[in-house]
């Protein structure tokens, strides 16, 4: 086929030069929803729940949001798995951690994972890459809950049997951590909206 036979329809971002343009014609794309679908589906596979991150959000935020409802942070975990580098974190994660539990990493990367070496930091900076869309409050949660590890964190960077988790207890902190920013924002922008117009 020629390069005429296609459309220059997608390019990777705008201000990019030509031939950074590719071409779409002949290429698979995913859509949005089977990448949004797939992600939360992994997620329920190695048994964490929604509601079990939104546990975390709710604990976090209470002492600073009177009123707040479990209903609102489930909204906030589900409004922060929408955004696409969460999604593919969650993807690329999993996938490695199932990898680590088959055997089928190579040497030393099996090892390095299978037993989440401290000094192996690729799980978290793939979880904090997913968290620098959500500002300093997500970076800042994210630390003090990798550090804490509370709740399903915690229960997920303990488990054995085989269990591989080494990058799932990350994403878990990143997308409670995001969710909580999330919600933070929301809340501060209802708090505005409610203030008297100046005259």
């Amino acid at each position: 086929m020629s390069e005429q036979e296609f459309t220059k329809s997608l390019t990777y971002a705008p201000g990019l030069p030509k031939d950074a343009t590719f071409y779409s014609g002949h290429k698979k794309r995913v859509t949005s929803h089977a990448v949004s679908e797939a992600a939360e589906n992994a997620l329920k596979e190695r048994g964490v729940a929604v509601e079990d991150i939104a546990e975390i959000v709710f604990d976090l935020q209470t002492p600073f949001m009177a009123g707040l409802t479990m209903e609102a942070c489930v909204e906030n975990v589900r409004g922060a798995l929408a955004k696409r580098e969460l999604q593919h974190a969650i993807l690329v994660g999993i996938e490695l951690d199932k990898l680590a539990e088959k055997k089928m990493l190579s040497e030393p990367l099996q090892s390095l994972v299978d037993q989440d070496e401290g000094l192996f930091g690729v799980d978290e900076t793939i979880a904090l890459g997913a968290v620098s869309s959500f500002g300093s409050i997500a970076a800042t949660t994210f630390g003090y809950l990798d550090k804490v590890k509370p709740k399903i964190i915690g229960r997920l960077d303990q488990e054995k049997h085989g269990k591989v988790n080494t990058f799932l207890d990350d994403i878990v902190c990143s997308i409670a951590a995001d969710a909580s920013s999330r919600l933070a924002h929301r809340v501060r922008d209802q708090e505005e909206r409610r203030l008297p117009k100046k005259r």
